[in-house]
């Protein structure tokens, strides 16, 4: 089974937020995903966070064979800043 760690778009129109999961690649992006590692604002307000990510849980699905998407890729980034 691909599995693929990718972003699923949420929230309102003209207000994107994400979440980061663990999915098979073979299913549609909003569909049934295997775990959540976490949050993605691309615009906060006030006292949200822009990355909230588990990287210990993401680093454990890449190690199986998990592979993240181009944007993961650059939120990973910001969350490693972050911490």
């Amino acid at each position: 089974m691909p599995v693929v760690i990718r972003l699923s778009r949420v929230g309102t129109k003209h207000a994107p937020k994400y979440r980061i999961t663990v999915a098979d690649s073979r299913r549609f992006v909003k569909s049934k995903y295997i775990e959540i590692l976490g949050y993605y604002n691309p615009s906060p307000r006030g006292q949200e966070q822009k990355v909230s990510m588990d990287l210990a849980k993401a680093q454990e699905w890449i190690k199986k064979g998990a592979q993240p998407s181009d944007r993961v890729k650059s939120v990973m980034k910001l969350a490693e800043q972050k911490v």
